[in-house]
């Protein structure tokens, strides 16, 4: 169930893990966070002084902790601001604003055997896997891959997991072709990181035979900037900017406009709305090839306009 109310919160604490990467700790305003499912995102409001950013992230968290919540963020030089605005200027004891924990990367049920692979902060959501499937006494391993100078900070994240554990740094990784291959029947196969390691999990597991339904992937999307340009909203007649830095959506919330949304990162479809007319450069990961083709959805989180307008049935 998608609950609409955001929580109150304030940051607990903020530990610093490398140069780029950082521990946020969350505790509740008041009374305890809701349960979180295993692999579970929340929507974190950031309000700066000019903007505000509303950014989707994991919970590292074991799922059943509701005192408090925690999320791990990469610095990101090319960002549009959100994870400089944390890393720089968010302290302990700052109010927040997060949505309630919502979770669209579930652990399979009736899996037999799971195969985790993550590449750098894609790790996140499979930290909140790791307690579950050990108490289920799940058969599973993880594959972790990074950068051979994060290796000791992944392996520090993961040393609960033990043997269980495979980090591949650049100069000693296995293939994902090798990790999947002569897998037992039943297994399933779960991927979160770069766009290309998550393409090269689902080539892999499709040219061993893996049906669809066994490959799990996690995307936020890439919602990159571009060339600007304008939206006019149908209903109202209002024109929105869109600035070379600025998802639609964040264009629209910044204008008032009420805009659905939920994962931020082009993989829910929550946010789909209708194009009356204009190009769209599709970034999503819910669309067919026949609706791009037909050209009147779009993600507003993370797709932007080919033309130098749009029209929208908003």
């Amino acid at each position: 169930m998608i609950l609409d109310a955001p929580l109150t919160a304030r940051v607990a604490g903020i530990d610093p893990l490398s140069p780029t990467l950082k521990r946020v700790r969350f505790v509740p305003e008041r009374g305890r966070f809701p349960t979180a499912a295993p692999g579970a995102h929340i929507l974190v409001t950031l309000r700066g002084p000019e903007r505000i950013w509303k950014n989707a992230y994991s919970l590292v968290t074991p799922p059943e902790q509701r005192d408090s919540y925690a999320i791990i963020v990469r610095r990101v030089e090319a960002s549009r601001g959100g994870s400089h605005f944390l890393h720089d200027h968010l302290k302990p004891g700052d109010p927040v604003e997060i949505g309630p924990p919502t979770s669209l990367f579930p652990i399979a049920s009736l899996a037999r055997r799971h195969i985790l692979i993550g590449g750098g902060i894609g790790l996140t959501p499979f930290l909140s896997y790791l307690p579950v499937l050990r108490a289920r006494g799940a058969a599973f391993e993880l594959h972790q891959y990074c950068t051979d100078d994060e290796s000791e900070v992944f392996a520090g994240l993961l040393a609960e997991a033990g043997g269980m554990a495979m980090i591949h740094g650049r100069t000693n990784r296995r293939s994902v072709a090798g990790i999947l291959a002569d897998q037992p029947l039943g297994t399933h196969v779960y991927t979160c990181g770069p766009e290309r390691l998550m393409a090269a999990v689902e080539a892999a597991a499709f040219a061993a035979g893996w049906p669809s339904g066994a490959i799990h992937k996690e995307s936020f999307g890439s919602a990159e900037g571009g060339a600007p340009f304008t939206v006019t909203l149908a209903r109202s007649g209002r024109t929105v900017p869109v600035s070379e830095s600025q998802s639609l959506l964040e264009a629209l919330e910044t204008a008032g406009v009420e805009a659905p949304c939920l994962c931020r990162g082009g993989a829910c479809g929550v946010c789909l709305t209708r194009v009356i007319d204009g190009a769209i450069e599709h970034r999503d990961h819910v669309l067919t090839e026949e609706e791009r083709a037909g050209g009147r959805l779009i993600a507003t989180c993370v797709s932007r306009a080919r033309s130098d307008a749009l029209v929208l049935d908003l």
